[in-house]
């Protein structure tokens, strides 16, 4: 049995709609989508629907090849998000995502606030350079990363009401591993998103960060990122017990995977600027065959 016949989705618009998700999520979302296939067949389609919506809002703020100006942009944004909210309103689209989207969030209950949140966070990324303290920075982070968590529960299926909680603090651990992975690749944006108090903590101002030369003050500031990363994996990681059995492989795969970036910002002597952390091949294979294994033995 197919996926979407497996979650149940008959219409030929809507499959339609949850394929074009499924597209996009294998095409950018590597990891994600990896993470994804760990999930029975009946939980996928409406994650590739919530990746469709993230990546087309992404597509709009980050594309370096595009001609618009920061304004033509902003107009952009805001004239497609606006769209998109009529249509959860009024509970019908003519988006190809959109018509995917809408299924899953009316399917699971999802909080329209929740794609309110992501829209003015992704505003952000468009008129906001740089963040001065950890609390500047978690209005961000709430939007574009917290609530994709909050988003996905429902699907996965809470056990417990603190699954929400969980979910939350992973979403933000696996931003700020981003963040940490993409000085360079953010620098380029003409956006820095570590903490400017933090960061001076360290004797580190956005001057030596644009000079792109790793010194110690650098490192140690890095370091203090990637300890925060990993404190809140663990303080995320009981909540992975509160959700359904079969989802347990997916995110404790995807927990493993995401926050896994900052071991191999370690491995590369920190050097966020000349080189990118990434995890390799053999360990997303070894990874996923271990969740895989747990997956099958949970279906037994």
């Amino acid at each position: 049995m197919d996926e979407l016949t497996g979650a149940g989705i008959s219409d030929p618009e809507l499959r339609a709609s949850y394929a074009e998700c499924k597209r996009l999520n294998a095409l950018h979302g590597k990891t994600y989508f990896l993470a994804t296939l760990l999930l029975p067949k009946a939980k996928r389609p409406f994650v590739h629907a919530l990746y469709g919506f993230a990546r087309y809002a992404d597509e709009i703020v980050d594309d370096l090849s595009s001609q618009l100006s920061v304004e033509e942009k902003t107009q952009t944004l805001s004239d497609w998000g606006n769209g998109v909210l009529e249509d959860l309103r009024k509970n019908s689209s003519r988006d190809l995502v959109g018509r995917a989207l809408i299924d899953t969030v009316n399917r699971f209950a999802i909080p329209h606030a929740y794609f309110e949140a992501f829209l003015h966070s992704m505003t952000m990324d468009l008129t906001v350079q740089e963040y001065e303290t950890y609390e500047d920075l978690m209005e961000y982070v709430y939007g574009s990363a917290a609530v994709i968590g909050l988003e996905m529960v429902p699907i996965l299926g809470p056990l417990h009401p603190d699954a929400f909680i969980a979910a939350e603090k992973l979403g933000i651990a696996f931003q700020l591993a981003n963040f940490i992975r993409d000085v360079g690749e953010d620098l380029d944006r003409g956006r820095v998103y570590l903490p400017i108090n933090e960061l001076g903590q360290f004797g580190v101002t956005r001057e030596m960060l644009e000079a792109r030369v790793l010194t110690p003050q650098i490192i140690q500031a890095l370091k203090f990122q990637i300890a925060r990363v990993r404190q809140l994996q663990a303080e995320a990681a009981p909540g992975i017990k509160m959700l359904e059995i079969t989802s347990r492989p997916c995110i404790q795969a995807a927990s493993t995977l995401y926050c896994g970036i900052v071991d191999e910002v370690e491995k590369i002597g920190y050097d966020v600027f000349t080189k990118r952390a990434k995890t390799s091949r053999a360990r997303r294979v070894r990874v996923a065959g271990v969740a895989f294994l747990k997956r099958q033995f949970v279906i037994r």
